[in-house]
Formats: structure tokens, C-alpha cells, sequence
């Protein structure tokens, strides 16, 4: 009895010392967040300053508690495009704003659409008579870009500026699968849907290489008249095709060749920079760690809260992946986006502008979203589709019930195409020695067998499902556009397809962006003359929630490129992040998808704790 009273008041000591660091952890993190909490009633007459330390996306994403605390640490800060363009906008027209600084020292990227579109707000800042200044160790090819914008671009002396352009290798796991005598079974409707080659093939496919040809190549040739336009003196060209080249002629160091190059203007450090702006903006009246008077971007967002004047138009967001659930934001569940739209249609809305931002995902999840839009239709309100990055296979989907999409010279669409993965280990565990047998009453009983192996009836009739899938697609879009299906199944079959060429084969209709997008539908709405607001239908995000997102923090120093060697290895996670991201998409449980692999992923996007142990167990089966 005494050894089991010593291990009780043992267990209740650790009971109370977790529960008091518990206590410490969470008041400590009430602390945080309160001081860091925007004040709407201040604006510091001085700087705009914008900290980008983080990506910049179309939706923020929901941060999941559970994924916080298994992980260990802050998600990755998101920035929403739209937010940094307004403010920018904003600080064009404010006499409070004297010039607007924009740190790169953290920012780990974006896609083209959104950084053209912050560029142009920059562009409008500078044309207000104010200048933009840039900060970064290190540029890559999306800093360059918001660098190529500013009045002053500076770069660290120790500090390199890269251009890259689109493209690079990807994995093909045939020689692994075969290794482990993995049986991936793979059904699938497009000679150009090459998401599933990876498990085919050891190599690209020609029909995928011209896909892939045709889409970098446009996102490459946007990219470079985008900066060109901003900076028709520098040389990018140089940059991008002789990098080595460039470094030598300025003596083998990458911040003087930058700056030789006129992608920067002025080296110097971060000291130095700071001094700068001081001397545009004003010293800083607080104890603050920078010497210059300056407004952060979350505090000059609360004080100039969106107006929202006249009649309102719904814009629903359906940005990153397309799943089945409630996922989301950041994702797009299919039954969430399904229930905003549900829950408003009938709030007296003019009209319904659906933003697409995704490549992609589950073919019953668009369907959800696409039957939820079509009913705003059937209610005689009119539906725009504006799309940004991307609006692929799934993406383009949920486009067909509008009756106007707006696309942008850039924007990645198509993909018409589907396709299913199922791996099965009947010839694995063989080799150990198990083996399976049994009783069937039907070609079906027991069916899908993943040890076992697959009857000849489950694969026709899991070939007949994606044919199906794929026909239904294919109608949908041939009604939508008013074609016939064998001319839309012609420029189909999983193929992508730049904006512009979208829009000479009818996939499209107009070129154009998201205010493009809501002036149509304003005036299809009959708004007229009259005022009106684009009101985003959202859904609240519950207090958790919200407070776990006002715990992100800045990316850990050691997890960012500050030269080219630290570029090397933020690339080398990035790439390892995405290969395993293929085989989860292997020896995962998913449906019919209808999914773009050739929409560049996300910047930022490296390994997640959750994928090491599908590497070790990989590992484990090949020893």
C-alpha cells in the first residue's frame, strides 16, 4: 500500500506541475497577443511599413490547433494579395503616408498573378509622388519581382539577387514501386493528365513535356515583361541566363553584379537601410526597434476598414486544394463552400462573383461547389467567375455555371481531366511469406482487397467510374460554353492551358482581374449608376481558432535563405516537401480526382513533421 500511495502522490505532483505550466504557457500567450493587437485608432504619421515575413496567398488559411501543437511550432505566416494591395492603394491617397517600406528579409514568396497585382499598387503609390523602398539579403526571382516595383530596391552587401524562372525536375517513382512490387493501380481519362506519370513512369511524357512547355513558358515570358515594364534599363536577361557570367564581371561578388545589373539600386545593410527611411519618414517617436516613425500593415489595415457602400456583390472564395468536408479556409472544403453559398442566396445579393484560386482536387467535392453555384443561377442572379493563379481541372469545374469568366494572361485553366490512384500490396507481402485466399459470392465480395489484389470486375468497373467522371466533366463544359463535346474532349484530355490561349479556344471569356470581374457583374446585377461594395462571404472563425492565429510568429533565422547556400537548402526542402507530398497522394485514401499537376505549388512549402514517418517507413521496406 505504501508503493501505491508514492506512485499516486507522484502522479498527482505531475498532474499539478503540468497543469501549472499549462496555466504559465497560457497566460503567457494572452500577454502576447494583447500587446500585439492592432490599434485601430492610431496611425503613425511616417511610414507604410509592410513585413513580409511569410507567403502571400489569395485565402488565409485556418490554423488548426491540433496541427500547432503536433508540429511545435507557428504555422507559416500568410498575407492575404488583396489586403497588401489595398493598403497600398490606401497609402497612396493618405498625407499620413510619406513612403512605403516593404521588408523582404523574411518573405518566402508568392505566385505571379498576386505580386503583379501588388506591383501595380506599388506603381500607383510612386505615381502619388512617394517613394518605395525594398529590403532584402537575399531576392529571388518573386522578390525580384515587388523589388522590380519600388524606387529603391536594397540589398544587403553580403546579400545575392537570383532569377530562375519556372520550371525544374520532378520525381517519377516507377524504379521504387517496382522495387517494392507495389501494385498502383491507375485509372484515368486525358492523354495529357500527367499527375498520375509519376507513378507510370520513370521519365516525362512527351504530351506532358509539351504541357509543361507551354505553361512555364507563358508564366516565364508574364514574368519577365511584367518586371521588364517596371525596369526596362536592368538587364534580367544577363541575370537569369549567365548567372555565373554576372557574378565574375563584377568580381566575383553577387551584391555588386546585382546592382551592375540594375535589379538593385543601393547595397547596404539593414542598419543603414533603416537610416534611409528615417530621413523619408521621420524618426520614431516610441522605443521601438526601428528608427524611423512607422505603421505596420495589420494596424493600418484595422484603421481603414473596407467601406462598403451601396448595393452589395457576393464574392465566395474556392482557393487551394478541392476537398470533400469542411475544410478550410485555405482549402476548399466542398460542403463549407457549399453552405455559404447556401446560407446567402437568398440575403438580396445583386450578384455572385466566385474567385478561383485552386488546381484542383476531388471530383465529388467541385461538384458540391458547382451545384451550390448553380443554384444562385436558377435564382436569376448573376454568377462571374473571376480567375486568379490558377482555376485547373477541379478549378475550372466549379467555373462552368457562370455566365462570364474572367481569366488573366497568366492564369493556369484547363486540365479537363480525371483520374484515381490505389495501390494495392499483394506481390509486397508475398515476398514475407503472407499470402491471401478466401471466399467470394460475388466478383465484388470483399473488394477493394489491398492485400489481397483487386478482382478484373473492381478494375473495369473503377475504369468505368473515372470515364464516367470524366464524360460528366466534359458535358458540364461543352453546355457551359456552348460547344459540342467532341469539340470541348479536343482541346481537353487533361491538358493546361495558359489564360490567353484559354481565351482563343473558348475556355475563357475575357481577359481581366477580380475588379474587372465585380464591374461586370455590378452592371449585370442592374446596379447602374449606383454605388456598390463587394462583400466576401466568409465564415466566422470560432475563438480558438483566432487566438491560436494570433500566436504565429516570424520564421526561425535558421529557416531562411540569407545567401545562396541557405537559398540551396530552402529549395532542398521545398523539393523534399512535394516529393512527399506525391507519394502521400500514392498511399493515400482519395476518391476521383480532378487535380493539375503541373500548377506550380506554393513557395514555402517544405517537409511537414507528419511525412518523416512515411519516409522512414519507406525506408524500413527497402532495406
Amino acid at each position: 500500500m505504501k508503493f501505491a500511495s508514492k506512485i499516486w502522490k507522484l502522479l498527482v505532483g505531475i498532474k499539478d506541475a503540468l497543469a501549472l505550466l499549462f496555466l504559465v504557457l497560457f497566460f503567457s500567450a494572452m500577454y502576447v497577443v494583447l500587446s500585439v493587437r492592432p490599434s485601430a485608432g492610431y496611425v503613425e504619421k511616417g511610414a507604410l511599413l509592410l513585413d513580409l515575413d511569410g507567403v502571400v496567398v489569395e485565402e488565409k488559411s485556418d490554423v488548426d490547433p491540433l496541427d500547432v501543437l503536433i508540429a511545435g511550432e507557428a504555422p507559416t505566416r500568410e498575407f492575404q494579395a488583396h489586403d497588401i494591395e489595398r493598403a497600398l492603394r490606401l497609402a497612396a491617397k493618405d498625407e499620413r503616408v510619406k513612403v512605403v517600406v516593404l521588408d523582404l528579409s523574411r518573405f518566402m514568396g508568392g505566385r505571379f498573378v498576386h505580386l503583379k497585382e501588388i506591383g501595380a499598387a506599388m506603381d500607383a503609390v510612386r505615381k502619388a509622388g512617394k517613394p518605395v523602398l525594398t529590403f532584402a539579403p537575399v531576392y529571388l526571382d518573386d522578390g525580384v519581382q515587388l523589388a522590380a516595383h519600388s524606387s529603391e530596391a536594397w540589398l544587403d552587401p553580403m546579400g545575392e539577387a537570383f532569377v530562375a524562372g519556372p520550371g525544374g525536375n520532378m520525381n517519377y517513382y516507377k524504379g521504387l514501386i517496382d522495387r517494392l512490387k507495389i501494385n498502383a493501380h491507375v485509372y484515368r481519362v486525358g492523354t495529357y493528365k500527367s499527375f498520375v506519370e509519376p507513378y507510370l513512369r520513370s521519365d516525362m511524357s512527351p504530351a506532358a513535356r509539351k504541357a509543361y512547355e507551354d505553361v512555364y513558358g507563358a508564366l516565364w515570358d508574364a514574368w519577365k515583361a511584367d518586371v521588364k515594364k517596371a525596369r526596362p534599363k536592368a538587364d534580367f536577361d544577363k541575370l537569369a541566363s549567365d548567372p555565373v557570367g554576372a557574378m565574375k564581371a563584377a568580381g566575383g561578388d553577387f551584391a555588386k553584379g546585382a546592382k551592375a545589373a540594375g535589379v538593385v539600386d543601393r547595397l547596404g545593410d539593414k542598419t543603414e537601410f533603416d537610416q534611409r527611411v528615417a530621413k523619408l519618414a521621420g524618426k520614431s517617436s516610441d522605443d521601438d526597434d526601428l528608427p524611423y516613425a512607422h505603421t505596420s500593415l495589420a494596424t493600418w489595415l484595422a484603421a481603414n476598414p473596407e467601406k462598403k457602400p451601396g448595393k452589395a456583390i457576393a464574392v465566395v472564395t474556392v482557393a487551394g486544394e478541392i476537398v470533400d468536408g469542411d475544410a478550410g479556409p485555405g482549402k476548399a472544403g466542398g460542403d463549407r463552400i457549399a453552405k455559404l453559398l447556401d446560407d446567402n442566396i437568398d440575403e438580396g445579393y445583386k450578384a455572385l462573383v466566385v474567385r478561383i484560386d485552386s488546381p484542383g482536387g476531388s471530383a465529388t467535392a467541385a461538384e458540391r461547389i458547382r451545384r451550390a453555384i448553380q443554384r444562385w443561377r436558377d435564382a436569376k442572379i448573376p454568377v462571374v467567375v473571376s480567375m486568379g493563379n490558377m482555376a485547373a481541372s477541379g478549378g475550372y469545374w466549379v467555373s462552368t455555371p457562370a455566365q462570364k469568366v474572367f481569366a488573366e494572361p497568366a492564369t493556369i485553366t484547363g486540365s479537363i481531366g480525371v483520374f484515381a490512384v490505389i495501390p494495392s500490396f499483394e506481390k509486397t507481402l508475398a515476398d514475407f511469406g503472407v499470402t491471401s485466399d478466401g471466399v467470394r459470392t460475388t466478383p465484388l465480395s470483399g473488394q477493394p482487397d489491398i492485400f489481397g489484389g483487386f478482382t478484373p470486375e473492381l478494375n473495369d468497373l473503377l475504369q468505368s467510374t473515372v470515364e464516367n467522371t470524366y464524360g460528366k466533366f466534359i458535358d458540364l463544359v461543352a453546355k457551359a460554353r456552348g460547344r459540342t463535346p467532341e469539340q470541348i474532349d479536343a482541346v481537353a484530355q487533361g491538358r493546361v492551358w495558359p489564360g490567353a490561349e484559354a481565351r482563343e479556344l473558348g475556355l475563357v471569356d475575357e481577359m481581366g482581374d477580380l475588379d474587372a470581374a465585380l464591374a461586370y457583374a455590378a452592371k449585370a446585377g442592374g446596379v447602374g449608376n449606383e454605388k456598390w461594395h463587394a462583400q466576401y462571404l466568409r465564415k466566422a472563425p470560432d475563438a480558438f481558432s483566432t487566438f491560436i492565429a494570433g500566436l504565429e510568429t516570424r520564421p526561425r533565422d535558421d529557416a531562411l535563405a540569407h545567401d545562396f547556400a541557405g537559398l540551396v537548402a530552402a529549395r532542398q526542402r521545398a523539393q523534399a516537401g512535394r516529393a512527399l507530398g506525391q507519394l502521400e497522394n500514392l498511399l493515400g485514401t482519395r476518391g476521383v480526382q480532378a487535380y493539375c499537376l503541373e500548377c506550380p505549388p506554393l513557395p514555402g512549402q517544405g517537409v511537414r513533421p507528419k511525412d518523416l514517418s512515411l519516409v522512414r517507413g519507406l525506408l524500413q521496406l527497402t532495406r
